[in-house]
């Protein structure tokens, strides 16, 4: 699967996805971008943005993407809470449908 970072997520994570193609948002040259027009942009080239941006799919109607979402909340976006969703991350990516939109919530602290 191709595997677009969102800017909000560390880029050391895509080193955690295997065999799937990845790349950033900053790597495409597209920071800044705003939501919808990252989307539209990323649908040609990737089957799933990854993000933490929790507003995203509140404020853009995905279905109309052909790209799906998944969005990891963690107890910070800090590259150490994030990897515990890297197992279910992976599991995500690979039935990703488009215009979908997965949430994956770590497990609260405690």
């Amino acid at each position: 699967m191709r595997v677009l970072i969102d800017e909000c997520v560390d880029r050391r994570l895509g080193r955690e996805l295997g065999s799937h193609f990845v790349r950033t948002v900053q790597q495409q040259r597209w920071s800044g971008m705003a939501d919808g027009r990252l989307l539209f942009r990323a649908q040609d080239e990737f089957d799933v943005l990854v993000t933490t941006d929790r507003n995203l799919p509140r404020q853009n109607r995905v279905a109309d993407y052909r790209i799906a979402v998944i969005v990891l909340s963690a107890r910070s976006n800090r590259l150490g809470d994030l990897l515990e969703l890297v197992p279910a991350l992976l599991a995500r990516i690979e039935r990703a449908k488009p215009g979908e939109v997965v949430e994956l919530r770590a497990a609260p602290a405690g």
